[in-house]
């Protein structure tokens, strides 16, 4: 893919390494780690990625700082600075309105990102995203130490077996050949102190009372069986946006291949999600009685509207069938709904499904 790399300068000094391609629509995707600009725009693992971006868009993306062709000794490396740094590049190159997305790990700094500027998106998307990082889910697992160990010993040697752990997590139905690719990109794109910089600061993620706060058109992938980052993290970012709709993706992978058959899912629901209403106002999932609707309420409306019964969105949701009738009771007075059948078609023309 033909693209240019650019850097733009941080109010702290860091140079950003950006690259763009295309044209139309500015599109910018947020920043992640195990990022490098210069090396992946033809890789086996993001080429498919950055030309359906760029098919329609004028396409931004950029590496972290600490990472790929960015500055690799920062003088902060925190969410906060992620942010700002999402905010530099916009403000650098002149995109007064645009379409933010947001993978992985760039789905909580789009969230912040759109809480604080809701005037500048026309648009979210936000694919295996989550509201909090592995270490504000309960007490770090077993796993979650093991791999910061790994990564402290592993990160650097020529024997990919240790980054391989890594790999299998992002995709594991990828061929040989782009889990070799992918290997080599994690050593490419961050030293072994700063890959574990990375790691820790992910953790402490927490993105829940910006997330209620978004009133951006948004649409949130996540793959159903996600190695990487569970399902049910991408369910509660979605419940937590008010105007939030959820598309679950049959697939274990956390990057999505070419080849397989979310791949294609993904591309017609994201470009038909852009081709819609391009402002908060035109949205009618924005009606007051949507926002008067809490985020248990939304996550229990959406469960409604796929046929779950009670006793299922009690075992979904780990609360009361009790509850779950109080939640149902609420739902249909906010929203004037006579039963149930009549709340799930509401859900769907309102954009809540």
């Amino acid at each position: 893919m033909k693209q240019d790399i650019r850097f733009v300068t941080a109010p702290d000094g860091v140079r950003i390494a950006c690259a763009f391609a295309g044209t139309g629509t500015p599109l910018v995707k947020a920043p992640t780690w195990l990022s490098h600009v210069g090396m992946d725009s033809d890789s086996p693992v993001w080429r498919h990625w950055w030309e359906a971006l760029a098919a329609k868009h004028f396409f931004v993306r950029f590496d972290q700082r600490g990472s790929g062709l960015s500055d690799r000794t920062v003088p902060e490396f925190s969410f906060a600075s992620w942010v700002s740094d999402l905010e530099c590049v916009v403000d650098t190159f002149g995109l007064e309105r645009f379409i933010l997305f947001g993978m992985s790990q760039g789905g909580p700094i789009a969230v912040e990102y759109a809480a604080r500027h809701p005037e500048r998106l026309s648009h979210l998307v936000i694919v295996g995203g989550y509201a909090r990082g592995w270490a504000q889910r309960g007490q770090p697992t077993d796993e979650q130490k093991a791999l910061l160990t790994l990564i402290k010993h592993g990160w650097a040697t020529d024997n990919p077996a240790f980054r391989q752990v890594f790999t299998t997590q992002f995709m594991p139905d990828a061929t040989a050949d782009q889990m070799r690719w992918f290997n080599d990109l994690e050593r490419a794109s961050a030293s072994p102190e700063n890959a574990l910089l990375f790691q820790e600061e992910v953790g402490n993620i927490n993105v829940t009372e910006s997330a209620r706060s978004v009133r951006v058109p948004t649409l949130v992938f996540h793959s159903q069986d996600d190695a990487r980052v569970p399902a049910d993290q991408g369910r509660e970012l979605a419940a937590l946006i008010p105007t939030a709709r959820l598309v679950l993706l049959p697939s274990k992978n956390h990057i999505l291949l070419e080849n397989e058959s979310a791949w294609p899912i993904f591309v017609q629901q994201m470009e038909a999600f852009l081709a819609g209403p391009a402002s908060a106002d035109a949205l009618p999932g924005l009606r007051p009685e949507v926002q008067s609707l809490s985020s248990r309420e939304l996550e229990v409306l959406r469960l409604i509207a796929r046929g779950f019964t009670d006793r299922d969105i009690s075992a979904d949701l780990g609360i009361s069938t009790r509850t779950v009738g109080n939640h149902v009771r609420s739902i249909l007075n906010k929203t004037g709904c006579s039963n149930r059948t009549a709340a799930a078609i509401w859900a769907a023309r309102s954009s809540i499904v």
